[in-house]
Parts: structure tokens; sequence; C-alpha cells
């Protein structure tokens, strides 16, 4: 597919709250297009951004993933968002890529956020993710990581990159810059799907979800703080005309990630 019919979801999350959340989430799900490709919820989006793992962690087939499941294939869209998921005796921040036949491939935070002491509670995954779907190369990513471009470095050609994030308001001149640098320097299409509201600790969000192209140029509202569903279609022609006549990628140096 040459388009990308892209819907994003800024909410204010209910504090550790999943019931309450999944059903906010069905009603506003509800209202997006039936021609939707790809539905884009924030990170952690049952429970808010939570270190009580021991009493909100869900098993893989739990009842979030189930639900993301009759999602994708009731909207036949696939559906992203991050999940509190225990594994083997081992938390998780997992991000789950849902496909409309439900099946899903899962990505796991690999920079834990240690302001936070997320690194005390989550186990930091080890390997970056790249979905096929639909024609494009998609690779998602976690709030955090959108600080560290060489994990985010484009050296597989993927045609966007994706960030579900709780990144709070103190914060958000960062998350407007890196979003834009990191859609620069990877010459792609760059999602930023953030929250709004405050938390059970009392930070304050503000959303600033975006879509931007690979030139860095913003494809929807920006700097925008209320709840709402933002849409936009995307153009894989259209990127490929600019890449291959700019050539940066050419150009990239060489890093290894230890």
């Amino acid at each position: 597919m040459n388009t990308l019919n892209i819907s994003l979801l800024q909410a204010d999350l209910s504090w550790e709250n999943p019931k309450e959340n999944l059903s906010f989430f069905s009603s506003q799900i509800e209202q997006i297009s039936n021609d939707v490709d790809l539905i884009v919820l924030p990170e952690m989006f049952t429970t808010g951004f939570s270190m009580n793992a021991s009493k909100l962690a869900e098993e893989v087939n739990g009842n979030t993933v189930n639900w993301m499941k009759d999602i994708a294939k009731t909207k036949n869209s696939s559906v992203v968002g991050s999940v509190i998921i225990t594994e083997e005796n081992q938390y998780y921040n997992r991000l789950f890529f849902v496909f409309p036949s439900g099946e899903f491939e899962y990505y796991d935070k690999k920079h834990t956020f240690t302001l936070a002491k997320e690194h005390e509670t989550y186990s930091s995954g080890t390997q970056k993710l790249l979905v096929e779907y639909k024609g494009w190369k998609i690779c998602p990513l976690i709030c955090y990581d959108l600080r560290f471009p060489v994990w985010a470095r484009n050296v597989e050609d993927y045609d966007l990159l994706l960030y579900v994030a709780s990144w709070p308001e103190k914060r958000i001149s960062a998350w407007d810059a890196l979003l834009k640098a990191r859609a620069i320097e990877n010459m792609s299409y760059t999602i930023g799907v953030n929250r709004i509201g405050k938390d059970g600790n009392d930070y304050a969000y503000v959303g600033h979800s975006i879509i931007v192209d690979c030139l860095g140029e913003a494809l929807s509202k920006e700097k925008n703080e209320t709840a709402e569903i933002i849409s936009v279609q995307i153009h894989k022609n259209t990127q490929e005309e600019v890449r291959n006549k700019l050539g940066f990628l050419k150009d990239r140096d060489k890093f290894s990630i230890l």
C-alpha cells in the first residue's frame, strides 16, 4: 500500500484502572473511520505509567491483549500500545503491535526510565522490532527510547518510526524537538503519541502527540493538549521521492551497540 491511514489517541488515563481505560478507548475507537489502517495508543494505556507492577501486570494472553485483538479484528486495523506484562517472574513495559488477524509482535522497552526508577521494577528489552505491515516497515519504540538516537538509527530502511509515551509536561519541549530530530536524521515519518492529564503521583502531561514527515514538518496540529483523535494519511511514494532526491541515508555513519 502506498498510503497508510493512522489514528492517534491522546487521552487522560485513569490511574491504575484498566477497566475504565479500556471502556474509554473502546468508545473512542468506535468513532474512528473504518478505513483506518493503524491505531496508536499511549504508553501503559490501561494503567498510566505505574511502578505497581505486582498489582497491575497481566499475562500475554490476558484481558488487555485480548481486547487489542478484538479491536484489531473489528476495525480491520492494527493496534499499537504498551502494557505491563509479567513473564517468567519478571515484569516488562511491553509494546504490542496487534494485526487485524489477531496475531501480534512485541517490543520490550530497552531504555527504562531510571529517573522514575523504572529499572528497579521492569526488565529492559534487548531486541529492536521491525514490523512488516501492508508494505510498510515500521519501527515501534517506547517513550524514553526517544532520547537515544543510536537505538532508533534507521539502518534497516524502515518507513515509519513510532513512539508511545507518558512524557511529562516539565520536559515537553524536549519531546517536541526530539521527535522532529528523529524524523530528520532517519529520513522517516515519525509518530509520537503521548497522554494528557495528571497521574497518581501528581505528574502532569500535556500531550503534544504528532505525526511529522521525513523532513521534520508537522502533518498534524502541533502542541495539541486536549483529549482527541488525531487522524492523518501518509504516503510512502512521497517519502521515497524525497529520500532518493536527497540521498542522506546513503551517507550514514556506522555504529555498533554493545
